[in-house]
């Protein structure tokens, strides 16, 4: 996970209506027949035979099953037939992210890590006849970290553990939630040239025992080979990446072998994480664009910054995935998306495409993806095409088990024995590149000419141009922070006034953040066309904290680009380039956030010559 502003833009998402509906109206199952398809069914390829899915569920397989009376007649030929698609990692945190995942042919997603209550509510709908139009979810919940450690960046206040004696009280907490498994961070970041808290060895041994006492899995994120080798040591069941410091040597391999655990090992996020944007591909592939939003493309063009001091390289990551295949370890695909780079449900195309780049025969990568992830994870209701089992069913043009890529060439997906509506999703998606091209086209704001937002100089908080300055906090999203704004006495420059914006951060927020929103547009959450412009300045003056600036726009599917600054006791003048905010070109702005949401407690900090400018040097 990388988006610290995540849980506000889902705030905002939710207030703005725009996620799925929870549940498809309850209607019959209808029966229907694949006819003379090849079929791949988890485990080996059958050639040509025929597949009978009656009551939600495969009824029949074999060249001589009869096709029920009235049963719609599906042609076979020239197709593959697969199990509905498992991706074994992923952080999800909308039903729009699962509705997403169906539609790429992704029927069930195993998270690993995201707000409990949300992964409740997801499953108590899940029943056959409920949410039938999305990937089914189990999750980890909330995961096991350090204080300050990987997982607490991300806005959720989340308990964290210290020390091997609060493991069993952990576990049983988390189990307690409705956690499905339970994920371990192992990690410092030294992988990738960060620096942060880490659980002890000690403390990770405890949490896999008081899992394993209550008959659970445990799974481990780790990214360098030592930290692999003492999850390995303390028993884990599953590693979550596969590290990329080194290649692994063969002690690791053997204990890898020895222990009997599997490894996840995110290739498309792994090599995200070492500067490339590996979904960039998945952007023009004709197959796949056609159901990307926007928001996915633009994610899917990104990496992650690739620092001087990290000795992670995806190379060594795909050597060492090909001598645990060689070995005999179990492989399961899994994406890591939202991550950049990545996108849910049409990542995990590009993870089996790196899995065969790794050595994996096709046929592997397809079991990475349905019978593997449903026998670790006991999901023995799916993952396979055999009678009695869910009928979550993906048809492709052509051979995936001959050439990965065919996977990509989707023409039906079915959970539950129900058809996913791609058409219906496609047609959204050209709504949404349709309403993203008209922003690009509208004309400037009125009053936008000279690019000043507010210099609070009159009797009242006012605008040059949008509809107003408008507090903004975590209560959209059920949290308990505050805030406020008015206008205070002597500004920047010594200019007569400034925005005075405070309130307190409350501990019990599982999203934190309060401030003041700027709408540019003349309502709200509607786009501006700012693109004649390249940045956006102010000046601030505050309590030494350091405090966000957020710019929402449309392309990027509502979620914030965030970038700090400190207000520190003098005023000091701060300019950002639009650029700079994940590639905003300013043409669909919805609004600028100023406030605070890391640290908890109280804040108070000023705003003067709030502006957007052209780039330096230009008229």
């Amino acid at each position: 996970m990388n988006d610290s502003t995540r849980w506000l833009s889902l705030a905002l998402a939710s207030a703005m209506g725009i996620t799925s509906s929870c549940a498809s109206p309850a209607r019959a199952q209808d029966s229907f027949v694949f006819r003379d398809v090849r079929v791949f069914d988890g485990k080996e390829v059958i050639r040509s035979t025929t597949v009978v899915v009656q009551g939600g569920l495969i009824a029949a397989i074999g060249p001589g099953a009869a096709a029920p009376e009235g049963a719609k007649i599906i042609d076979g030929a020239g197709r593959t037939l697969l199990p509905g698609l498992i991706d074994s990692h992923t952080h999800t945190f909308s039903p729009d992210h699962l509705a997403q995942a169906a539609v790429f042919g992704v029927t069930t997603e195993l998270d690993m890590f995201t707000d409990h209550k949300f992964a409740a509510q997801m499953r108590s709908q899940q029943a056959p006849g409920g949410a039938d139009t999305r990937a089914d979810l189990l999750s980890a919940g909330i995961l096991v970290t350090a204080p300050g450690g990987h997982g607490t960046e991300y806005g959720l206040e989340i308990p964290t553990i210290t020390a091997p004696e609060q493991a069993d009280g952990f576990v049983k907490a988390r189990l307690a939630e409705g956690s499905d498994y339970i994920k371990i961070i192992y990690d410092n970041g030294s992988a990738y040239g960060l620096s942060s808290p880490t659980i002890s060895r000690e403390t990770l041994a405890a949490v896999i025992r008081a899992t394993h006492e209550r008959g659970k899995l445990a799974v481990a994120h780790i990214s360098t080979q030592n930290g692999a080798r003492d999850a390995l040591e303390a028993g884990i069941d599953g590693l979550m990446h596969v590290f990329a410091d080194k290649a692994a040597d063969d002690p690791l391999v053997k204990l890898a072998v020895d222990k009997r655990a599997f490894v996840v090992p995110t290739l498309t996020v792994v090599e995200s994480a070492s500067g490339v944007a590996s979904g960039e591909s998945l952007v023009s592939d004709p197959d796949l664009s056609p159901f990307l939003m926007p928001a996915e493309m633009s994610n899917l063009k990104k990496s992650f910054p690739k620092r001087a001091s990290g000795a992670a390289e995806a190379g060594l990551a795909r050597e060492t995935v090909g001598k645990l295949r060689a070995a005999g370890v179990p492989l399961l695909a899994g994406s890591d998306a939202p991550n950049p780079g990545t996108a849910h449900g049409a990542s995990i195309h590009r993870e089996l495409e790196l899995l065969v780049a790794a050595g994996l025969p096709p046929v592997e990568a397809l079991a990475a993806a349905t019978s593997r992830p449903a026998e670790k994870f006991g999901l023995a209701d799916r993952g396979r095409i055999a009678p009695k089992l869910r009928a979550d069913l993906v048809l492709v043009e052509g051979d995936p088990t001959t050439e990965i890529k065919t996977s990509r060439k989707l023409i039906g997906v079915w959970k539950h024995g129900r058809p996913i509506d791609r058409d219906a999703y496609h047609k959204r998606v050209e709504a949404e590149v349709e309403k993203v091209a008209r922003a690009k086209t509208a004309p400037a704001p009125p009053g936008s000419e000279s690019g000043l937002v507010s210099d609070f100089e009159g009797e009242k908080v006012q605008t040059t141009f949008g509809s107003s300055w408008s507090v903004s906090t975590d209560k959209l999203f059920g949290g308990q922070s505050t805030g406020e704004f008015k206008l205070a006495e002597g500004g920047a420059l010594d200019s007569k006034g400034s925005l005075l914006i405070r309130g307190n951060i409350a501990s019990k927020s599982q999203q934190r953040f309060a401030g003041a929103m700027f709408t540019p547009a003349a309502t709200m959450f509607a786009p501006a066309n700012l693109s004649s412009k390249q940045a956006i300045s102010f000046w601030a003056k505050g309590d030494g904290k350091t405090y966000a600036i957020m710019v929402f726009f449309q392309s990027r599917g509502f979620i914030p680009s965030s970038k700090s600054f400190v207000a520190g006791n003098e005023w000091k003048k701060y300019r950002f380039m639009l650029e700079d905010f994940d590639g905003c070109d300013g043409s669909d702005i919805l609004g600028v956030f100023f406030g605070g949401g890391g640290a908890q407690g109280e804040f108070e900090f000023q705003i003067d010559e709030v502006r957007f400018e052209k780039r330096e040097g230009t008229q």
